[in-house]
């Protein structure tokens, strides 16, 4: 097989599908009106996404990859690399590079066997006593020595994981490297059992925020908050309670105000509860991060408040944070029940506040 490198994969595969997405993109696919032109564009795309994804995922077989640790001593454009491609929690200088490389974290990619070295899909792991709330802890906070005391470790939490390629997304890479890498940790802390990830709520305030639009042009529905709830954020904004959250969590504003952070801490836990376990695409979680990690056969687990204070953090997730932790004796089970009855399973917190906002709610 022609290909730019030994083993049959090319390069300019990936390329390819990366530049299908943006094709994609500016033709408009996927979008309410389709003219005779897009719409036969559309069923060109998906067929050709298709094919790539199905050559893709045999040259990027688990069989064909290569897991990898990084340390502060591996070279600098593997260093370099994957610094540039950290999409979760951007690194900001060598610093910062070197702790999440350093004591209590550990570093690991999946190279091909024909292009070893070079990190096609990246996760990032945090050594911890107990199962991290918040992001600042682990990327802010300096490790509680720069000897590990295996004293200091009972949890491993996944807290960022990126693909180096575009091309790559729909290849199961994810999936198999936590795989790997959970086996990698047991070989080297055999005690460890508590694995869990620490993972951001994409889309969750673009919802929201929907969600207020449309009940703001109902006047007089309100479905979102409790009676108490509405007079409390009126007292602390001035204002009518939709559109002014509307404009206040379309920035990082809100955080300013211890009081309007404890009013709003109930109502976007049950709201982000409902999110992410009741709102599907074509029966399984619509949010990207949680279907990914519970067809895996992780447990939608604990919503956390205030885990992200970060920009980032507070624009796209109101701060919010879930750990979908991974019991390893259930996680087929699980996975089985969730892609093929869709059954999500879920901890009495999460099951909580679900009931919480269905009591209040018609939605």
């Amino acid at each position: 097989m022609d290909s730019d490198v030994p083993g049959g994969w090319r390069r300019s595969d990936l390329e390819k599908k990366r530049r299908l997405f943006g094709v994609k993109e500016r033709r408009g696919v996927g979008t309410v009106t389709l003219d005779g032109p897009v719409l036969q564009f559309a069923f060109f795309f998906q067929e050709m996404n298709g094919v790539l994804k199905s050559m893709l995922s045999e040259w990027f077989s688990s069989g064909f990859l290569n897991l990898e640790r990084v340390t502060w001593h591996s070279p600098c454009e593997v260093l370099q690399k994957i610094s540039e491609s950290e999409a979760v929690h951007p690194v900001k200088n060598w610093m910062d590079m070197k702790r999440r490389v350093g004591p209590y974290r550990r570093c690991y990619f999946f190279s091909h066997c024909s292009t070893p070295g070079e990190p096609l899909v990246v996760l990032h792991v945090a050594l911890t006593s107990d199962i991290s709330n918040n992001i600042q802890a682990i990327v802010k906070e300096c490790p509680p020595s720069e000897t590990e005391e295996k004293s200091n470790i009972a949890a491993a939490i996944f807290y960022s994981i990126s693909l180096t390629q575009q091309g790559l997304q729909g290849v199961e890479l994810g999936t198999f490297l936590i795989k790997r890498v959970v086996k990698e940790l047991q070989k080297e802390f055999p005690y460890l059992g508590t694995f869990s990830s620490l993972s951001p709520v994409p889309g969750f305030t673009k919802w929201l925020l929907g969600l207020l639009s449309s009940q703001t042009k109902e006047h007089g529905r309100n479905e979102l908050f409790t009676v108490s709830e509405c007079k409390d954020i009126s007292e602390i904004t001035g204002g009518p309670v939709h559109d002014t959250l509307k404009a206040l969590l379309s920035s990082s504003e809100w955080v300013k105000s211890e009081k309007l952070v404890q009013a709003l801490q109930g109502p976007l836990m049950r709201l982000c509860a409902w999110y992410l376990y009741g709102e599907k695409h074509r029966g399984y979680a619509l949010n990207p991060v949680a279907n990914f990690h519970l067809q895996n056969g992780a447990v939608m687990w604990r919503i956390n408040w205030m885990a992200d204070a970060s920009l980032k953090g507070l624009t796209g997730s109101c701060g919010l944070m879930v750990n979908y932790r991974y019991f390893l004796e259930e996680t087929g089970p699980n996975s089985t029940a969730y892609l093929g009855s869709k059954s999500i399973k879920a901890s009495e917190q999460v099951l909580s506040l679900v009931a919480q906002f269905q009591k209040n709610s018609k939605l």
